[in-house]
């Protein structure tokens, strides 16, 4: 339902989408598809070296002005230029190239959101009726106490943005509220405190194991006073790539959720990732997701 929504919400707006890898057969059939079910207007990029906006390009590029001409006439620049130049709304790419490949094109064009240090991914996991984001399942390796808070501020504007419901956040722990003493414990306990003071109004809490996250029942045998989040949160931080990454793929399984992403977030502008494995129905799911992103960024 999440889906036909999300679907129903880009066919009002019909934003413009550019997929730069256009000699992978999975893009060019997903932006047919974007096209002929009117979910948004593809834009597969041709030559830059003979698109009269080229020179328009070089100078929105940031630094050294030789340094921009040469950049934005690079394939994957120059569809970023795009985006930056307000020629397209948003970039999907990952199929055909690495993350970090991406992730740092995205730096050096479009740059991060006010406020926002760390770029981050989640998954918009689907049980039945139940809608979820988890984060960070695709770039952050060890986040730090500050990079967490980042992390939590994005995934819940994301999820605000494509749900239009309030996020509730959990950071999330081996430990419930100081039931274990570690020094992974305090980094999420210092993440909570961080991103409290940059949101106050944000509904976060934490530390929280994932079952008195999730279950109210839980939540009430181990918590005297269960607050706004504690079980029922709808967005998921979880303190490092490890949990992360297991924890999605673990729901994905064994639990049957539809697990869309990675979508990257913190970004100025809506650009994201794909699995390099991803179908075509992954690419045209994750650029409703992405499009719907606008609006958490003001696009």
């Amino acid at each position: 339902m999440i889906l036909d929504r999300l679907f129903e919400r880009a066919r009002r707006k019909r934003g413009r989408i550019v997929l730069p890898e256009t000699g992978d057969p999975r893009i060019v059939e997903a932006a047919r598809r974007l096209r002929e079910e009117r979910i948004a207007d593809p834009i597969l990029p041709g030559d830059p070296a003979s698109d009269p906006r080229i020179d328009h390009y070089a100078s929105l590029y940031p630094g050294n002005p030789k340094i921009a001409a040469r950049a934005v006439r690079k394939h994957l620049f120059y569809a970023f230029m795009m985006v930056k130049a307000g020629d397209a709304d948003a970039l999907l790419g990952g199929v055909a190239m690495p993350t970090a490949r991406l992730v740092e094109a995205a730096l050096m064009t479009v740059g991060l959101a006010p406020g926002i240090k760390t770029p981050s991914s989640f998954f918009l996991m689907v049980l039945g009726e139940r809608v979820l984001v988890y984060a960070d399942c695709a770039a952050n390796v060890d986040p730090d106490a500050h990079a967490l808070a980042d992390i939590a501020i994005a995934s819940a504007a994301s999820y605000r943005a494509l749900t239009n419901e309030e996020p509730r956040v959990a950071m999330l722990s081996f430990s419930t509220k100081g039931s274990a003493k570690h020094a992974r414990v305090d980094k999420v306990v210092e993440a909570l405190a961080i991103a409290r003071a940059r949101a106050p109004r944000l509904a976060i809490d934490g530390e929280l194991q994932a079952d008195t996250a999730l279950v109210e029942s839980v939540a009430r045998k181990k918590l005297d006073a269960l607050g706004e989040v504690a079980g029922r949160a709808n967005v998921l931080v979880f303190p490092d790539l490890d949990s992360g990454n297991i924890a999605y793929k673990l729901t994905q399984h064994l639990a049957g959720a539809r697990a869309i992403g990675p979508v990257l977030q913190g970004f100025a502008r809506p650009v994201s990732d794909l699995s390099r494995g991803a179908s075509v129905d992954d690419i045209v799911a994750t650029a409703a997701v992405l499009l719907a992103q606008r609006e958490s960024i003001g696009t």
